[in-house]
């Protein structure tokens, strides 16, 4: 563009007056597409000159500036005073002031700062040169939200974290299972030698000051071998192995196995597939543990129903309806039942471990659904009513290259197939 202009100033004479507006038209042109595309970064650009006065600003800085740092109206080339006078975060204030003090370039810094909603935000500066005809015209200064950065950053350590306690405590439920089965022995070794002497007639105490008693160890053994049992499978990570599979099928299978068992109790099952049939996507499962998913939510969904036939005596027919959509990137599951419902105390627990409302339930099953779903990069979540019923919406993503088969338009049967 420069070498263009040049060319051009030196033609000027040789020029028409339609020539020379269609030149500066053209070079107009030229300049708000390059403004559009300052315009266009993820990144906030300020271009001060050598006496740090602003001269030109991006649309994300100018927002940065007016949101976080700016109290008066921004007015490049216009404002009587260097940039970093305009400024009511210190930290940046002092930090621009001692780059223009010791003219220092290519530096940068993070900084903490507080929006008007009292919003804490994390923004990186640097301060780079401006170079123009070989000679320093000034600085560009360069604003980079980390806010979501440092927050992901915040949620690995945790994760980290979590990962560590739960390595911590499945070695801890271990070492806690092994001498409970030396003491479910040695009572078992016991109560044999026990039996053995009350069969030769030399064991002079009570069968129930003994042998009961025993047997309450055995029991409160076994109880607690449970506790840990259920406490590892809760804490273990899920080990999916993910492949893209069209999940239609799957479901179709445990509606054609459950739909007969269920209707022996008047519960209609049934599956209907999504509108957008000839686009449904395969998704990022693995097949095993979505039907193990799918499995637990109908069981569920069936002993609400029975539970309210139980309670009223005109609901006969029970209805449990799996429906599935495409919305956006993500696969939509619902599976909906008119059974007895919850309460809001109950949903608000219902994906915590050994959160169970039924007599001899472990209060692990939602807890796995949960998992899974998540090991999936999905979500799930609940509505219910008390008394009127339930409906789980499980979201999966549609992996990008199904999406490309989506925009293509092909057919479900095609999109199982591959």
């Amino acid at each position: 563009m420069r070498d263009y202009v040049k060319r051009v100033s030196q033609m000027l004479p040789k020029l028409s007056e339609e020539q020379i507006k269609q030149i500066i038209k053209s070079v107009a042109s030229e300049n708000e597409m390059l403004d559009s595309i300052i315009d266009s970064l993820s990144t906030g650009l300020m271009v001060v000159n050598n006496d740090w006065f602003l001269l030109k600003v991006n649309n994300l800085a100018e927002r940065y500036l007016k949101e976080i740092f700016v109290n008066d109206d921004i007015n490049p080339g216009k404002n009587p005073e260097p940039i970093y006078n305009l400024l009511n975060e210190s930290e940046i204030c002092d930090f621009l002031k001692e780059c223009a003090r010791e003219d220092k370039t290519n530096v940068s810094q993070e900084f903490s700062t507080t929006n008007s909603s009292g919003s804490i935000r994390f923004v990186q500066v640097s301060i780079f040169s401006w170079i123009y005809d070989g000679q320093m015209k000034g600085r560009i200064i360069k604003f980079y939200d980390i806010t979501e950065k440092r927050s992901q950053e915040v949620l690995l350590r945790r994760m980290e974290n979590m990962a560590g306690l739960t390595n911590l405590a499945a070695g801890m439920a271990h070492e806690i299972k092994n001498p409970l089965g030396a003491i479910g022995i040695h009572i078992q070794l016991i109560q044999r030698a026990v039996k053995k002497e009350r069969e030769l007639g030399r064991l002079s105490l009570e069968k129930k000051f003994l042998e009961d008693h025993l047997d309450i160890v055995n029991e409160e053994i076994e109880n607690l071998n449970k506790l840990v049992m259920n406490f590892l499978f809760a804490v273990r990570p899920v080990k999916a192995s993910l492949e893209l599979k069209c999940p239609e099928a799957l479901i179709n299978n445990i509606v054609s196995f459950f739909a007969p068992e269920f209707e022996k109790s008047k519960v209609a099952l049934s599956y209907t597939p999504c509108k957008k049939k000839n686009k449904f996507p395969r998704l990022l499962i693995d097949e095993k543990l979505f039907r193990e998913v799918l499995i637990n939510i109908l069981q569920n969904a069936f002993a609400a129903i029975k539970e309210k036939q139980s309670e009223m005596e005109d609901f006969t027919q029970g209805i449990i309806e799996i429906k599935s959509e495409l919305k956006d990137d993500n696969c939509l599951l619902f599976i909906s039942d008119n059974g007895s419902g919850m309460s809001e105390d109950t949903l608000s627990h219902i994906f915590e471990p050994y959160f169970t409302t039924k007599a001899s339930g472990t209060g692990l099953g939602m807890t796995m659904v949960y998992k899974i779903i998540k090991e999936f990069g999905g979500d799930i979540s609940v509505t219910s009513t008390k008394g009127i019923g339930t409906e789980f919406t499980i979201s999966l993503p549609v992996p990008q290259t199904d999406k490309k088969l989506l925009s293509e338009g092909f057919s479900l049967k095609e999109s199982c197939r591959e």
